[in-house]
């Protein structure tokens, strides 16, 4: 559970995001038409780029090509030069191989002191004979050596317990982060969408957009509520289930820290009181335990270095944007031409709501129509209205406002000085005093306004979607921010539980070298005691006549 979290957090926003981005690209098919479709870009390499950095089999950049050099075992312990890559089972190999010593000395230490608690029990009972020879030396220097290892083992058991608090902090502190961009995600598409949905009401007098126009927007809006949909359940489900996995790392860390404290402690009251029995009991829990601890150890130690070659790959992957990397499987990302054809919709439906207000512009508000015409005329008088800047051209390339034209953003506080009281008398809004738009006509018009305004202010937020420059940045901050907390406590737990499993192991070995020197040491004095002559004896061999 432990070697799930970390990288799954740091990779959890790749994996949203994927849905997300679906939803905003869009590509050309035959016959001039356009279509939505996701289109993954597999970067070509540079030319020129170091041998030593591709793979040959895919010509992939590799990600923490220096980091991951290690020897793989399923390879023959040849050297692992695939870089970061999680989905390679030759990448756990070699980053797993790290391991390796910690699990050997668990494996050790379990059938090797196995074997030597077998070989004394026969030995006790099979020859019951004993020697009680004792050395003021091996008591004195057993007796030192099993408060040291005790004290060490507190020590250990210190620095385990405050590791793990730190790393369940800076997980959890990542797992917001992540979490709270991939909300940023959803409240922007879902607003884009939104504006779309306004974007089909729009109607200001006899104009509405082309129906051409309104299918393309149903046919956006759809795709945007399903990947929507989908990426908010994504968050909450896989956000969960993180935030489960490191709390139950958490409960199990404290545990396994109270469990070794309280059974050094233990043994070394049992040990210093003599209660050879108690000592005895514990030997074989310890004995299960500090295998465990020494497991763990060689888990976290894999996880350390997992965290720490993540993070390295991220940092390359944002600084090489136009290179396939391993990265790119979990995240597709999409060339430049994919990326202006992602916002090819938004910017229609932008220049065709545009065009609808300025056609009411100049072809009523503008004009002086006589009474007799008809619904065009309302009375309209007074300077001419300024018309709306259309952001874009015909072929939807960006322009800039020339003299005349309001902008998007200021047209609402515009328009409101040519807006003309009106007379309802007629059953239609006549204006009563000078003026070029009745009130519900600049509602309309200004309520198209903000529709246009919100797919042009969305339209960066959903490039840097289509380009995955939104999760570069993302990434960059992770890698910034999170990532050097995250390896540095992720280094301390397994410091910790190695401190506590050598000291705990040193000390359970001196707990039954101090407990038989102490009973020695007791049966030597109760010799002694024994062996002295009594008081009537020595006066009698004081008052004997010496030969």
């Amino acid at each position: 559970m432990a070697f799930y979290t970390a990288p799954s957090v740091l990779l959890f926003l790749s994996l949203s995001f994927l849905f997300a981005i679906s939803a905003t690209h869009s590509a050309p098919v035959s016959g001039g038409g356009r279509e939505d479709v996701l289109v993954p870009f597999r970067r070509s390499v540079v030319e020129g780029q170091s041998p030593a950095r591709l793979l040959v089999e895919n010509n992939s950049f590799v990600l923490a090509a220096e980091r991951t050099q290690r020897r793989d075992p399923l390879n023959g312990f040849k050297s692992y030069n695939g870089g970061w890559n999680i989905s390679n089972r030759h990448y756990w190999a070699s980053v797993g191989l790290t391991a390796a010593p910690f699990f050997s000395i668990a494996a050790v230490w379990f059938l090797g002191f196995g074997l030597v608690m077998v070989f004394i029990c026969c030995c006790y009972c099979c020859c019951p004979r004993r020697s009680y020879s004792y050395s003021r030396i091996a008591y004195a220097l057993s007796l030192v050596l099993l408060i040291l290892f005790t004290c060490v083992a507190i020590i250990g058991c210190f620095l385990l317990y405050k590791g793990q608090g730190k790393f369940h902090s800076s997980t959890s502190t990542t797992l917001d982060f992540v979490v709270g961009q991939a909300n940023i995600t959803v409240a922007n598409l879902r607003n884009f969408s939104d504006n779309l949905a306004d974007a089909k009401k729009i109607g200001v007098g006899q104009i509405a957009l082309p129906p051409p126009v309104l299918d393309k927007i149903d046919g956006l809006m759809v795709k945007l509520n399903t990947s929507m949909n989908y990426l908010v359940s994504h968050t909450s489900d896989n956000s969960k289930k993180i935030q489960d996995a490191v709390d139950s790392v958490r409960l199990f860390l404290i545990i396994v820290a109270a469990a070794m404290l309280l059974l050094a402690f233990l043994g070394f009251l049992f040990s210093v009181l003599g209660m050879q029995f108690l000592v005895y009991f514990l030997v074989p829990v310890g004995w299960i335990l500090i295998a465990g601890t020494f497991i763990l150890c060689g888990v976290f130690l894999l996880l350390h270095n997992v965290v720490t070659d993540t993070c390295v790959a991220m940092d390359e992957w944002v600084l090489h944007p136009q290179e396939h990397t391993a990265l790119d499987d979990i995240l597709p990302c999409v060339d430049g031409a994919t990326t202006n054809e992602s916002l090819y919709q938004s910017k229609e439906v932008t220049y065709q709501v545009v065009t609808v207000v300025n056609q009411v512009i100049m072809n009523i508000s503008n004009v002086n129509y006589p009474s007799s015409v008809g619904p065009v005329y309302y009375n309209q008088s007074g300077p001419l209205m300024p018309i709306l800047c259309n952001p874009y051209r015909s072929d939807f390339s960006s322009r800039t406002c020339i003299t005349g034209e309001v902008r998007l953003e200021d047209a609402s506080q515009v328009w409101q000085g040519y807006v003309c009281n009106v007379s309802n008398a007629s059953g239609s809004e006549i204006c009563t005093t000078v003026g070029r738009i009745t009130p519900s006509m600049y509602a309309r018009m200004t309520g198209a306004v903000n529709v246009s305004y919100g797919m042009y202010h969305y339209g960066p937020f959903l490039a840097q979607l289509a380009d995955c420059s939104f999760v570069r940045q993302t990434f960059r901050s992770i890698s910034q921010n999170n990532c050097p907390g995250l390896g540095r406590n992720s280094k301390h737990i397994y410091v910790g539980l190695m401190m506590v499993s050598a000291a705990v192991m040193l000390s359970l070995i001196f707990w039954v070298i101090y407990a038989r020197e102490r009973r020695h040491r007791k049966y030597n004095k109760q010799f002694i005691v024994r062996s002295a002559p009594t008081p009537l004896q020595e006066k009698a061999l004081l008052s004997s006549p010496r030969s």
